[in-house]
């Protein structure tokens, strides 16, 4: 047994334990940016496969103390390197530090990355090659004030890509756009506690851009694992070869169980531009058929289904702006979207009242960095979660819609 570490991003860690419990059947505990799990080097391709919050998925080769680069090298030398490397592939070695008394990160690197080319050298005459792109044996290395760790990145590429979007550029291809990440997606969906079961009723995107929260839903109705359809760095790692057998087994049950959607999923957008765009990356993800999709302005469309859920990550620039008003503004951050003023503060003004007017009954939740957002709402909320995208603080704001008001009695 080996204690399997899970990073994922803050706010996430408490849903994150849950679902590697629920993947693995094992004990798992919270910790500060991810989530510790004890298994074996089969439970590392269960959450590679179905792992949908966690960002990778680490296995430990060694920690101790150090207090400069020496120690570093000292410590890696002690790792048995020709149990995962030949000298005909590859490394890479990323650090992650914190209130590390070095002061050079990319001399830590390098002395890991000597140590091991050392060890590889004495034992077989010749040492592997870095390659910073798509190595064979990805290294994270995590420095704290006096104890380093270093582990085996068996995911390579981050979990959050799918493999659905498009290689050439994903949501980049559409200008000005800011993808969602996948696993963000998947911690808003369950942060709201829907999961694609029956009795979770309609999913809802109004703004749904690139298509992520409702894709990522589609796909947990239709019980497609996030890890189907991409490879990962440990299917040529030394000490998983034996697991090959293994490894397809678990791939042909995972798609197995797919099945026809048991819920619906409705999205859309203003932009009949970022519309094409989300149908087009919905058939890549394999999970068309399970979206309907539809152009329309927010303040305007009535719900699709009598009761349901909404969930949005709001927008800003032109997709604020309602249908036949020009291009609105682009901003260059989501925060400076409410700092602009009037028209984010009409927007979300409106779509409450709109919200207010024909959606009552259904359950509301909002992602965004401007803590006041039930203010300009004139809503009041009936939770609010601590999430980060990526560097930018945020809160998950859910509203209970009533018709006409939201005040408490």
């Amino acid at each position: 047994m080996a204690a399997i570490f899970v990073p994922c991003a803050q706010g996430v860690e408490a849903l994150l334990t849950a679902e590697l419990s629920a993947i693995t059947g094992l004990h798992a505990e919270s910790a500060r940016g991810g989530a510790w799990v004890d298994g074996e080097l089969r439970t590392a391709l269960q959450i590679n496969l179905e792992c949908r919050l966690g960002q990778r998925v680490l296995w430990p080769l060694i920690e101790g103390r150090y207090r400069d680069e020496h120690d570093l090298y000292d410590l890696a030398r002690r790792v048995p390197w020709v149990d995962w490397i030949t000298p005909e592939q590859t490394l890479r070695v990323d650090v992650n530090a914190q209130r590390s008394p070095l002061t050079s990160l990319n001399f830590a690197a390098l002395r890991i990355k000597d140590a091991l080319c050392d060890v590889m050298r004495e034992a077989t005459g010749a040492r592997p090659s870095v390659d910073t792109r798509h190595p064979t044996l990805p290294l994270v290395l995590f420095l704290g004030p006096e104890q380093a760790s270093l582990y085996v990145d068996t995911s390579g590429e981050a979990l959050f890509k799918r493999g659905w979007r498009d290689a050439r550029g994903g949501s980049q291809a559409v200008k000005g756009e800011a993808p969602l990440k996948e696993t963000l997606a998947a911690a808003l969906l369950a942060a709201a506690g829907w999961q694609g079961r029956a009795d979770d009723g309609p999913l809802f995107d109004p703004c749904c851009g690139a298509g992520t929260i409702a894709i990522e839903a589609a796909q947990l109705a239709c019980g497609i694992a996030p890890g189907a359809n991409r490879s990962f760095a440990f299917e040529r790692q030394l000490p998983f070869q034996p697991l090959r057998g293994d490894w397809q087994q678990l791939r042909s049950a995972a798609r197995a169980r797919v099945h026809a959607p048991r819920v619906p999923v409705f999205a859309g957008d203003v932009s009949f531009r970022m519309t094409d765009f989300a149908t087009r990356n919905a058939e890549r993800a394999g999970v068309a058929q399970a979206i309907e999709f539809k152009t329309a302005d927010a303040l305007q469309r009535l719900p699709p289904a009598a009761r349901g859920t909404l969930i949005m990550n709001p927008p800003y620039g032109e997709r604020i702006a309602p249908k036949g008003r020009g291009q609105g503004r682009d901003f260059a951050a989501p925060r400076e979207a409410f700092e602009g003023g009037a028209d984010a503060g009409a927007f979300f003004a409106a779509l409450a009242t709109h919200w207010k007017r024909h959606y009552s009954g259904w359950t509301a939740w909002c992602l965004s960095p401007e803590m006041k957002l039930p203010t300009l709402m004139r809503l009041k909320e009936s939770r609010r979660v601590p999430m980060w995208n990526g560097a930018i603080e945020c809160r998950l704001f859910r509203f209970d819609m009533v018709a006409g008001s939201n005040k408490a009695p």
